[in-house]
């Protein structure tokens, strides 16, 4: 069909939901995955406490509006990239669809986003939403991984859907082996440091030292440090060392102004610089529980996997999200990977008595200048091909089976 509209992609994240149309290099809106709503104080369950008489239930607004909104109550509908409330979902997307991306949803076809691992009956779910009541024509749910893999083909080839995603945002990192375009969803692996303890631990680090900066700023002081000034270091002690001997080369100055009495004030930012995200690799630092560095755990995911998946796993190991966007983050995994990797066959060489030579292992990170946002991006490009009409579970395939035809989704074969 020549003169088609293109797809509307919309990648519902955690922390930041960002909307635009195929075959754009970068989303129209990125919004906070906030709604904020009215609810009466009856006792009752969800769905029954919020008005629903009349024009109230349009009554409700998202996004950056949400928190400047007053007298409403500030609810998230997507927790740990799982969706918890459906009803707070449905109007969070009719905002989306009408007043972001201005879209009539009846001509477009659209793809949305889902975390790995997710459930069928969330899939049901979706697509009774998109069929039911925007009336789509067409719809397609894609596993973020997969997406996040093909945003990478714009700094490598040959195009490829084997790899290994390693996926940090604001509230959650994962890393997620993919096989084909197939999710090996029994050694998917999360861990509990992302961007929010990055801000977190440098604004303690800060309230140590630090006087004069106002307590109710000092959580986005830390977080406009941590975009700004931070990156990875391939070695702390010589980066300490570093900053003892030429203070004034390496210490910057973080500028300000006090919100309530509206004076100026300066920060030193000195080593919060690269400690910041260095509890990637020494989570230790932040959090006394959990104590296994990134770089292992991408180690250990692949040596879960099947034998004939891990040497192209290796080969592609593909960063996606806001907290891998750091300077030389990409380099020091890497290098820390490879270290893990050589030992092993060493260590393996050894035990054969020197019989065996094992062939070495070629270990790549690709890193992109689209990182922060590569799972809309992958979605983008993917959806503007003329495969992705092919794959779309359509409105007239939908009554006529149901929304069970959304719990498999076929991958995108041909394009690879």
């Amino acid at each position: 069909m020549i003169g088609r509209l293109p797809a509307c992609v919309i990648d519902v994240g955690t922390g930041y939901t960002k909307l635009g149309f195929a075959s754009n290099k970068e989303p129209q809106c990125i919004i906070p995955s906030a709604i904020a709503i009215k609810e009466t104080a009856k006792v009752g369950d969800q769905s029954s406490r919020r008005l629903a008489k009349g024009v109230e239930d349009l009554d409700f607004f998202i996004g950056d509006e949400a928190f400047d909104a007053t007298g409403y109550a500030i609810k998230y509908p997507v927790r740990h990239g799982l969706v918890e409330d459906w009803d707070l979902m449905e109007r969070f997307l009719e905002q989306c669809i009408f007043k972001y991306l201005r879209a009539e949803p009846e001509d477009h076809h659209f793809l949305l986003t889902e975390p790995p691992l997710n459930t069928p009956e969330n899939r049901e779910y979706t697509a009774e939403i998109m069929f039911e009541s925007f009336n789509v024509p067409g719809l397609y749910i894609a596993v973020q991984a997969v997406l996040a893999l093909a945003a990478s083909w714009i700094s490598r080839s040959p195009r490829t859907f084997t790899g290994i995603v390693v996926d940090s945002g604001d509230g959650v990192t994962h890393v997620i082996p993919v096989a084909d375009g197939y999710v090996i969803g029994s050694c998917i692996k999360h861990i509990p440091i992302a961007g929010r303890n990055i801000t977190y631990f440098i604004q303690s680090l800060l309230r140590e030292r630090e006087v004069g900066i106002p307590p109710e700023q000092s959580l986005e002081t830390a977080k406009a440090i941590k975009e700004r000034y931070c990156y990875i270091s391939p070695d702390i002690a010589k980066e300490f060392s570093k900053y003892d001997e030429n203070p004034s080369k390496w210490i910057k100055q973080y500028e300000s102004i006090n919100s309530i009495t509206r004076e100026p004030f300066t920060v030193d930012v000195g080593y919060e610089r690269f400690l910041g995200p260095e509890i990637f690799f020494h989570p230790e630092f932040a959090n006394p529980d959990f104590t296994t560095p990134l770089s292992q755990i991408v180690d250990d995911v692949i040596q879960k996997c099947p034998i004939d998946v891990r040497r192209p796993l290796y080969n592609n190991i593909v960063l996606s999200g806001g907290s891998t966007m750091f300077k030389d983050f990409g380099r020091r995994l890497q290098r820390d990977i490879k270290r893990s990797v050589d030992l092993r066959l060493k260590l393996s060489e050894s035990l054969g008595g020197g019989q065996i030579k094992p062939t070495p292992i070629d270990v790549k990170v690709v890193s992109h200048n689209l990182q922060r946002y590569a799972v809309w991006f992958g979605g983008s490009m993917l959806a503007s091909t003329p495969e992705f009409y092919q794959v779309c579970h359509t409105k007239a395939s939908y009554e006529e089976y149901g929304p069970s035809i959304c719990r498999h989704n076929p991958v995108f074969g041909t394009m690879t």
